[in-house]
């Protein structure tokens, strides 16, 4: 029906009663009389009748990123959630040198603990999942303020095992690069400082370390995440895209491996690297 819109607009002299009835819901159309081209009216039509939920999904998300999205939510909601289609990019955000940072404050202090640390018992993770990332030797930053936790921040070293889908990380630089992960705040505290506390600590950590780029992942369906992060002066270096169907799981990567896949608890290995470039670039618009 399109097609026969356009091809009227173009100089058929009795347009079709279909044609007629859309010229009536998008009068702009008749301005292909005046030299708009056709594949602009065919745009311009498409947007007029596209579902304003759908405009919505793709101004927020992009074309590409958008049709991820509404294929994930389509799969779940037919499959009710036993099908997932998990998409992440793989982003670098370089560790500005080491500087005074915020005012210290005796009320609101930032350490690293370790295992036996009580104040682990606080954590809102389970305690295999806490010992786990402990015997794999990453390191923790815990916020508190006046003695309750207040947050925490992980990094990674070397690699990083995936525990949202069967995927494990490794650095290729691991001398001038780590992963963080599982930066949380809780709720009695995320209107203040605590978060870039947190930052401030894990970064004059990785400064002194001689550490450039600290990588992680984050989900492209979560467009305000990238968003501030984007305000960071982060990086996308990879992109991945993995299909879930019970153990079933299909890996599609934009480097090595490229396509894995597996029915065990066997997973792909993603190698990671910091940009090129030792200073951080804009980030190309959708």
């Amino acid at each position: 029906m399109i097609v026969r819109v356009v091809l009227s607009c173009q100089g058929d002299p009795a347009p079709s009663e279909a044609a007629r009835v859309l010229y009536g819901q998008c009068p702009h159309i008749l301005h292909n009389r005046a030299g708009i081209p056709p594949a602009t009216a065919t745009t311009n039509l498409c947007a007029t009748m596209l579902p304003a939920r759908l405009q919505r999904v793709f101004d927020e998300f992009g074309i590409r990123e958008g049709l991820y999205y509404l294929t994930a939510k389509a799969l779940s909601a037919a499959s009710r959630g036993t099908i997932r289609l998990v998409r992440y990019h793989f982003v670098a955000q370089p560790v500005p040198p080491a500087t005074k940072g915020s005012r210290p404050s005796p009320k609101s202090t930032v350490r690293i603990v370790a295992p036996d640390d009580p104040i682990t018992a606080s954590f809102p993770r389970p305690t295999e999942v806490i010992r786990g990332r402990f015997s794999n030797g990453n390191t923790c930053f815990v916020a508190e303020t006046n003695g309750r936790f207040a947050g925490f921040l992980w990094l990674a070293h070397k690699a990083y095992e995936e525990d949202e889908i069967r995927c494990r990380y490794e650095l290729e630089d691991p001398a001038h690069c780590a992963w963080d992960y599982d930066v949380y705040v809780e709720p009695d505290f995320r209107i203040g400082r605590t978060f870039s506390r947190l930052w401030e600590s894990a970064n004059a950590h990785l400064a002194a370390q001689g550490v450039r780029w600290s990588l992680s992942r984050i989900s492209a369906f979560n467009p305000a995440s990238l968003a501030a992060h984007r305000r960071l002066g982060i990086q996308t270096i990879a992109s991945a895209s993995f299909l879930c169907v019970g153990a079933m799981q299909l890996s599609l990567i934009d480097r090595r491996p490229y396509i894995h896949f597996s029915i065990t608890d066997r997973r792909p290995t993603l190698l990671l690297s910091p940009p090129e470039h030792g200073t951080p670039s804009q980030p190309a618009p959708d």
